[in-house]
Order: C-alpha cells, then sequence, then structure tokens
C-alpha cells in the first residue's frame, strides 16, 4: 500500500503497528489489517466526494455507505430437495434388502442386486438439500465496525475525523432543533444520520425550517406541537414504513400541506450500485410487517415496489449523495412554501417520485459488488 504521509509504496513489513518505515508517521488504516478499500487515501476521496469539495458537511453513517466495499441483498429461499436424513434412512433400507436378496440368491439376479445395492449407495450423495434461508442483507465493513475505525483508528493518527465529517452517534437521537424566527415550513425527518447533516449544513435555518426527527411511528405526535399552518416536508428512507408515512400524515392533519420529499423506491429498488437492506418481517419482531395490498392503495406502488417492500427490503435516504440530499431539500421546502400559500386550508397531495440519479460516484477501487435482489 501507498503511505498516506509521505506517498512510499510500503511492503506489509514496512508498515507495522500502522507506522510508515520511512517518514516513522502514522496513518490509520491498513487493508490487510481493517478489511478490503479500508485506506486513508480513499477514505479521503470518498470524504472530499461527499462534501463536494468542502462546500458541506457530512455524517460518519453517510461516510460509511459511501465507502463500503461490499454490499448485497438476497430474497427469501424456501428448502429444495430432500433432506439427507430421510434419503439415506430409504437407501440404506433398499441397499440392505438388495445385499439380502444377493446373498441368499445366487446367478445372475444374485449379480444383478449386488449391482444394484451399490447404485442405490451411490444416488443419494447426487442430490443436494439446500435449505430455508429467510431475505437478508449484508454490508462490509459494518456499521458499528466503521465507527469504530473513524473514531478510533482515524482519531488517534490525525486527531480528529476527515475534514467534514461529524460523528452523528455523538448526537441524541430525536431530538428537536431549535426553532427558526418566524418559520415558514417543518422538515421531519425520520433518519438520525439525515438529521444530524441538515442541521450541520445549517439547513433549517437558511430556509427558515423547524427540524424535526421522528420515527415513522411517532411521526404524528411530532407534529402536534407546531403551527398547524406550517407545510411539512417528510423525508425518509424507501421502506414500507416511508412510504407510508406521508399519506398517512395528509389524513391525520387535513389542515397541513405535506410534501413528501423521501425516497422513492422507484429510484433504488432495480438501480445496480444502490444500496438494498432487509429489516426482519417475522413474528416477534421489531419491525412492522406491512402488506402488499396496503402500500398500493394507500402509497399508489406499483405491484412490483408494494411486492419488493413487503419483503422487509429497503434503501436508507443517508445513502443519497450529500449535495443531493441538499439540493431535493430545499427544493421541496420551496415547493411546500408555495402550494400552502396557493391553496391555504388544503392538504395537496405531492412527492419527489423523479428523483435525479441517485448514485454516487465510486472509485473503481471502491464500487465493492452489489446483489440486486432477484426471483
Amino acid at each position: 500500500m501507498i503511505c498516506p504521509n509521505c506517498s512510499t509504496e510500503l511492503k506489509r513489513t514496512e508498515r507495522t503497528g500502522q507506522v510508515c518505515s520511512h517518514c516513522h508517521r502514522r496513518f490509520a488504516l491498513d487493508p490487510k489489517v481493517h478489511g478490503r478499500g479500508m485506506h486513508d487515501l480513499r477514505i479521503r476521496r470518498c470524504a472530499e466526494s461527499l462534501t463536494d469539495s468542502g462546500r458541506l458537511k457530512v455524517t460518519v453513517t453517510q461516510l460509511w455507505y459511501r465507502s463500503r466495499s461490499y454490499s448485497i441483498a438476497w430474497r427469501a429461499r424456501e428448502a429444495r430437495g430432500i433432506r439427507p436424513g430421510i434419503r439415506w434412512s430409504v437407501a440404506l433400507t433398499v441397499c440392505a434388502g438388495l445385499l439380502v436378496y444377493a446373498v441368499l440368491g445366487s446367478g445372475a439376479p444374485a449379480v444383478w442386486a449386488r449391482t444394484a445395492a451399490v447404485f442405490v449407495l451411490v444416488v443419494p450423495g447426487l442430490f443436494r438439500y439446500e435449505r430455508a434461508r429467510p431475505a437478508g442483507s449484508s454490508l462490509s465493513p459494518t456499521e458499528e465496525g466503521f465507527r469504530q475505525l473513524m473514531t478510533g483508528d482515524w482519531c488517534r493518527a490525525y486527531g480528529r475525523l476527515p475534514p467534514g465529517v461529524v460523528n452523528d452517534a455523538a448526537r441524541i437521537p430525536g431530538y428537536a432543533a431549535s426553532r427558526p424566527p418566524r418559520p415558514r415550513a417543518v422538515i421531519l425527518c425520520t433518519d438520525h444520520a439525515v438529521a444530524v447533516f441538515l442541521e450541520a449544513n445549517d439547513l433549517p435555518v437558511r430556509l427558515r425550517a423547524v427540524l424535526v426527527e421522528a420515527d415513522p411511528g411517532s411521526a404524528h405526535e411530532a407534529l402536534v406541537d407546531l403551527p398547524g399552518l406550517l407545510p411539512v416536508v417528510v423525508l425518509h428512507d424507501a421502506s414500507a414504513l416511508g412510504a407510508l408515512l406521508a399519506p398517512l400524515l395528509r389524513m391525520a392533519h387535513p389542515d397541513r400541506a405535506v410534501v413528501d420529499a423521501g425516497l422513492p423506491v422507484a429510484a433504488v429498488r432495480g438501480r445496480l450500485g444502490a444500496i438494498h437492506r432487509v429489516s426482519p418481517v417475522t413474528a416477534g419482531s421489531h419491525v412492522l410487517a406491512v402488506d402488499a395490498g396496503e402500500l398500493r392503495a394507500v402509497a399508489g406502488l406499483s405491484e412490483q415496489e408494494a411486492a419488493w417492500l413487503a419483503e422487509g427490503f429497503w434503501s436508507p435516504i443517508a445513502a443519497v449523495p450529500p449535495p443531493l440530499l441538499a439540493t431535493v431539500v430545499e427544493e421541496a421546502v420551496e415547493r411546500a412554501v408555495a402550494m400552502a400559500a396557493a391553496r391555504p386550508g388544503s392538504a395537496p397531495a405531492y412527492g419527489f417520485l423523479t428523483w435525479p440519479d441517485t448514485d454516487g460516484a465510486a472509485d473503481a477501487d471502491t464500487s465493492g459488488k452489489k446483489g440486486t435482489p432477484s426471483a
């Protein structure tokens, strides 16, 4: 690897303990130690891309999604084939019968019986049994592992996070940002990292909007204490609960203009390179299972989109490139204010269903492999 401090190409023995043997300076990450793609120069490039060359501040979570080296998602699979225990029980029983006949018999029938017994023992090994597998997803490195690298090894080497990166874990989730004077809109954000991103870049202040962070289940209560005439811009993941949030808010708050600026399912479901994650939807899970029919009827999704979400698949809005995310929020607030002014007392149904390209530019060595769910 190349030393991020002196640009010398180092062998494994020349960088023991994350210290360059040429310039004797410490660096943070070694791909051989911390995993593929975990290298100081690459993380710096990712951070510079996310911050738009220093124009924005981003969170560790956003940097994690951008610098992932591998991501994959898979659909649920039913069990296939016959269990090995059943196959071998039947095979051994038949084989024993054939061998008894071969011992007691004589001539050609006995020879055929012995041959058949050998064949019966070989046949079970030709068939494979695949266990049932629930839908799932995997990202490398893990969020916890990446966060530990950045707040641990990186900060020990450089004294702080990369320029423009803030630690969203240091902020308690569910906070309500200070209200700007004479607010004209509400930004309801269901993602903690995105809420920290908006506040770190002073977007609520510049847009004169009240930033409220709440999960989809408590979004209704979060709006109770806010002025009823302020239009609401909703930011959410491309998820089942996210897709239902804006329509349900319109029903619960008919006096408000509600603009759905969340990540649309259509923008990420079939997109190569988009991050697909899976939440458990089994009985007893903390994640609410939503019926595909409800998603079609309430959220207006297509049959394919509703089925995808009903299986537990989702895509995080925090993975959207920050410059694009900031632009969408600005446009959504302006549109909400204009629509509320044009139609006072109504609740227009507006959604950002035609988001621009949500794929960030990926390094040739960092794009990783992304497994798009397939039937």
